[in-house]
């Protein structure tokens, strides 16, 4: 595909998401425009976010604090009002660079990673916005704190160390219904008077939205097919 093609589909891709995400929330009963598309842009250099930015989103989620400090300062020249959100995996080590660099973070699972963000947040005088990610699904393998654990670690996240907490987020299991997942993050989120579900990617996110979601996080329903490592 030419860089030209690329362009024009990435751009008519990102219409017809937004046209879902409209239907979506129409058929949900909830207002134009309350959910969030984070357009997550992970594994595609800066040509290749460049023309979602010209058409106007301003949203973008990327994993990786490394991969995301190699475009994003440059983009923000271009770009005013971008607004970027971690939503991988963080470690302790890597929290200075996350808060310089990023907006919001998806992943906040553990005490040690929510004190060292809050001690950057305080070194370099910001304030963001924190979604605590929930392993709805219990796999040993995924970051997420579990769903019996949440609410004494929302509350510790809050009430001892006086984070943002906008919500929560998952990801479901792969080879599970997701709908009982953002049901089951949903509740939880209620319980604590949390307004922000950060849930539903690109195969699932009509289904999130059904179920309250606030944030979708889509790539390549927008950027095509990932780059190979």
């Amino acid at each position: 595909m030419t860089d030209r093609a690329h362009e024009d589909t990435a751009a008519a891709n990102l219409a017809g998401i937004r046209d879902t995400i409209a239907r979506a929330e129409r058929a949900a009963g909830r207002a134009s425009g309350e959910v969030t598309l984070v357009a997550v842009s992970k594994t595609f250099d800066a040509d290749a976010i460049r023309p979602v930015l010209e058409a106007d989103q301003r949203v973008f989620g990327e994993n990786r604090v490394q991969e995301a400090q190699g475009k994003w300062p440059g983009l923000r020249e271009e770009f005013s009002g971008v607004e970027l959100h971690l939503i991988g995996p963080l470690q302790s080590n890597k929290a200075k660079e996350a808060v310089a660099l990023f907006d919001v973070i998806h992943s906040i699972d553990r005490e040690k990673i929510a004190r060292a963000l809050k001690a950057e947040c305080e070194a370099q005088g910001r304030n963001l916005r924190f979604f605590i990610q929930v392993n709805t699904g219990e796999e040993p393998q995924k970051a997420g704190i579990a769903p019996q654990e949440a609410d004494a670690f929302i509350a510790l996240c809050r009430e001892e160390l006086g984070l943002d907490i906008a919500g929560l987020m998952c990801i479901p299991p792969v080879d599970e219904v997701p709908a009982p997942h953002f049901a089951l993050l949903a509740k939880i989120a209620a319980r604590n008077g949390l307004s922000g579900l950060s849930m539903g990617m690109s195969s699932d996110f009509e289904s999130a939205i059904a179920l309250g979601a606030t944030h979708v996080r889509v790539g390549s329903a927008i950027f095509g097919t990932r780059p190979r490592p």
